[in-house]
């Protein structure tokens, strides 16, 4: 039967903001994401035989609708009507639970290759439409690029490019709850925030390092003291020459933007003995 190879990139976020508590219990969120060339890899075969199954190189990952890549074919075949079933294979490279939307761009990859081998009419549009149902950062990951996200996530308006550089990405020993730290945080005692409409500009006229000063994630405020790693990394990458650097979703991961290649080497073989999910990256305006 027919096999593909589709890869899910991870994201970053350049800003994040958190507006409000919707009704729904959700939050509203403003953010400037990016996709870059940190990869998981998917192989996916259909059968005549029905249902889906999952397999990973990570023993711990579930393998039912529980994994966000089965969810994602399961809500594929639901709504195109294929009679078909799943074989899907992920080696994993994005760390999980890191702030990095590994899962959902698990699901997104899932998505384009079920469309690639089922259904090509599907536009990338009706494809994201499609995985509101499955995950909130799943509609940016089929998409990806530089991307305004807003309300819960799924809100999507594509912005220029952003510049290419090196990027240095350190994800320290631990992992941090999403919904505890959304439960810590108040919107109403949000003291400082990201300048996402001057980091905006700095996209439209190209400017890397205005865009790079302008990362900020307001998560990073309400750090409990033991997961302290986040700042020390982010002062080493800053010591090391990035021109910014910041926590991506709600962490622990901490990146740092390089225009200079070298440095960007420097940084990661510094920190990488101390925290071996260390890993150097570029830009990827397309997914």
């Amino acid at each position: 039967m027919p096999v593909i190879t589709v890869y899910a990139y991870a994201k970053l976020n350049l800003t994040l903001d958190v507006l409000g508590k919707r009704e729904d219990g959700y939050h509203d969120l403003r953010m400037l994401m990016q996709t870059v060339t940190l990869r998981d890899t998917i192989k996916l075969e259909t059968s005549g035989a029905e249902g889906v199954t999952v397999t990973t190189n990570l023993r711990y990952l579930p393998s039912d609708s529980r994994n966000i890549a089965a969810k994602a074919a399961e809500r594929f075949l639901s709504e195109t009507r294929a009679a078909c079933g799943v074989s899907i294979r992920i080696e994993k490279h994005i760390p999980v639970c890191a702030g990095m939307a590994g899962g959902s761009a698990d699901g997104a990859a899932v998505l384009r290759g079920l469309r690639d081998l089922l259904c090509p009419e599907l536009t990338n549009r009706e494809l994201a439409r499609m995985g509101e149902a499955v995950g909130s950062d799943v509609p940016y990951c089929v998409l990806g690029g530089t991307m305004l996200a807003e309300g819960r996530g799924e809100i999507l308006t594509p912005m220029p490019p952003m510049p290419m550089c090196h990027v240095v990405i350190s994800k320290p020993n631990f992992s941090i709850s999403t919904p505890a730290l959304f439960s810590k945080i108040d919107c109403r005692k949000i003291v400082r925030r990201p300048d996402t409409a001057g980091a905006v500009r700095c996209l439209e006229e190209g400017d890397l390092a205005g865009l790079a000063r302008r990362i900020y994630n307001v998560f990073e405020d309400i750090l409990p003291a033991q997961y302290r790693d986040v700042g020390i990394i982010r002062g080493q990458l800053i010591e090391r020459g990035a021109l910014g650097a910041g926590m991506s979703g709600t962490g622990p991961s901490v990146f740092g933007l390089f225009e200079e290649e070298a440095a960007a080497k420097g940084a990661y073989q510094a920190l990488k003995t101390a925290y071996p999910a260390t890993f150097l990256a570029k830009i990827k305006n397309e997914v």
